[in-house]
Order: structure tokens, then sequence, then C-alpha cells
């Protein structure tokens, strides 16, 4: 048990939770993980202040974390001085959390849980300890995370990851753990085989870095492979949402036929093979190139072009309806 203190100065001592905990808390309401929900909870403590640490987040940051499980990570949070807004799903385990923490951090622990979709959150509480979840989105109190960290289920962790990153610009540093191979497509440069739409997506909110990898064993039930940490230190601060959906469409046009040259590959987003081209071409960018070549200055770059080139486009003159 480490006693540390929070943003207000209030001491709090953390008891992080060991694998026998994790099991007699799962035992308590009946729980048994399923891999189509991608329930896989961290069961060495070492391993969650490794993760915690592998965050470098500020003293005292307000973190926001995704799918928090039956409390592992939360703790960990908690225990470093945090303050932790938690978004479950599991209706489960939505209403064993709070509980948990009581028994583990304390009664006054700067913690609330949002008992919701994670895709579905656009605004979240002002982060205060509570018995019982809150529902939905709620409209009360206004909180701006400067930190997302979270174990994520790995049959949803890139569309919650660039989610959370379009709807809370608060956000500062992010670190995820995700499955090892989604770790290594987030992270890929530009050239490398496992470079593509996520790849491209996430670095356009900033730097993004592989950050350890986590084995299978300490987590329960071990899943067959192994896992990996994703940091982003988020440097983006133009935020427009059209631009944003122009850049992401092209993005997507790009990989969707991964062997194809980019004039094929944007034909369709352009409007023929020969627009693809010259706008390519415009951009400075070789039409006989393909899509995990480019970097998000090279995206950012042809999309500027394409939203120039319509912008100078002729209009077809209207008909003057008088006789």
């Amino acid at each position: 048990m480490i006693v540390r203190a929070d943003r207000c100065g209030k001491l709090l001592a953390v008891t992080l939770l060991t694998a026998r905990d994790i099991r007699e808390l799962a035992a308590d309401i009946g729980l048994r993980p399923t891999k189509q929900k991608g329930q896989n909870f961290v069961i060495d403590p070492n391993t969650v202040r490794s993760i915690v640490a592998a965050a470098g987040l500020a003293e005292n940051s307000n973190v926001v974390e995704i799918g928090p499980g039956l409390g592992s990570l939360t703790l960990g949070l908690l225990e470093a001085g945090h303050t932790v807004t938690a978004v479950e799903i599991d209706e489960l385990l939505a209403q064993k959390l709070p509980s948990t923490v009581e028994t583990f951090a304390g009664s006054d622990a700067p913690f609330r849980l949002v008992h919701a979709d994670a895709l579905r959150v656009t605004r979240l509480p002002a982060p205060q300890h509570t018995t019982e979840p809150v529902a939905g989105t709620p409209d009360a109190g206004e909180n701006q995370p400067d930190a997302l960290v979270a174990n994520l289920p790995y049959n949803v962790a890139v569309p919650v990851l660039l989610h959370f990153l379009e709807t809370f610009p608060s956000l500062t540093t992010v670190l995820v753990m995700v499955q090892l191979e989604v770790a290594e497509r987030l992270a890929a440069a530009p050239g490398s085989r496992t470079y593509g739409v996520p790849s491209v997506k996430a670095q356009w909110y900033g730097d993004v870095q592989l950050a350890g990898k986590i084995g299978k064993n300490v987590f329960w039930p071990a899943p067959n492979i192994d896992s990996g940490l994703v940091r982003i230190d988020v440097t983006r601060t133009d935020r427009d949402p059209v631009t944003r959906s122009r850049l992401f469409a092209l993005i997507d046009s790009a990989f969707a036929q991964r062997r194809k040259t980019l004039r094929a590959a944007l034909s369709g987003w352009a409007g023929s093979p020969q627009q693809s081209e010259d706008l390519l071409t415009a951009a400075g960018i070789d039409p006989k190139t393909r899509g995990e070549a480019l970097t998000v200055a090279d995206f950012e770059r042809l999309a500027a072009v394409a939203v120039d080139d319509e912008a100078s486009a002729p209009t077809t003159p209207t008909e003057d309806p008088s006789p």
C-alpha cells in the first residue's frame, strides 16, 4: 500500500488488486470473462505501476479511463495521485467498480464512473467519488480530461481511441494498451508493411510511439497474444471538423486498395484516374506511388490541393428563366 496526495492535497492510501482479489471480485458478481467482450484483467500490481509510469503523466492529472473492468488500472492511477473518470459499458462491472474503489482507495478517492458505451460518450461529468455509476452521457458538470489511460478491448480499440481524440481536444497525453499487432500498426512509420489508416489518423493528432510490450501471463484469463503500450503526445491544435473529415476520407480511400497506385486508388475520391493524377502531381506526389509511402504531411498537402481545385473549378452558369 502506498500513500499519495490527490490534486487537493488529501492523502490517499491505495491498495492495488492482486490475482486473488481479481478472482474474488469476479466471483462476487458471478462474472465469467468472455473473449467476445475482450475481458482480460491485469492481475499483477507491478505491471499496473509500469503502465502508469509509461504514461509519463503530469502530477495530479485529470485522467479518463476506458473499460476499467474490475479496477486494476483505476487503482493504479489513483495510487499515483491522479483523478479518474472511468467509462464502462458492462453493467455488472459498472455496478461493482465504485464499491471496489471505496474498499481499496477509500471513500474520498477522486473517482467517477460513467456507465456508457465509450463510442457514444461526448461529455464527461465532473470527477468525484460516487457510490452509484452515472448513466449515459451526463449534461451536468464539465470535465476536460488532460490524459487518456486505458486497457482497451481489442475489438474496438482503434475506433474508441480515435473517437476520444476527436471528442476531447483537451487531451495532451494518451497511453493505451492494445493488441501488440495493433500497437505496432498505430506506431508504424511510412513505408513499413504495417503502416495504414490507423497509423496516419493517430499520427495526425501527434507523436505516436510504442511504449512497451506486455506478456500474456499478467492477465486473467490469459489472452492468446501479447499486448503493446502505445503513447501519444497530442500536439494537434487545428481541429477544424470539416478539414479533418475531408482528410480522413482521403486516407480511407488511399488504403482501401493497398496494392494499387494512388492514381488508381484515389480515382473514386478524385472523380477519375486523370483527376487523381492531376491532384497528386499538383501536390508533388508521384501518382505511381502507394498510400503507405505518404506521410501525414503528404496527405494534408494533397487534401489542401483538392480543396483549392474544387474552389477554383468553374461553376455552370444558371440559365435566365425570363422569357
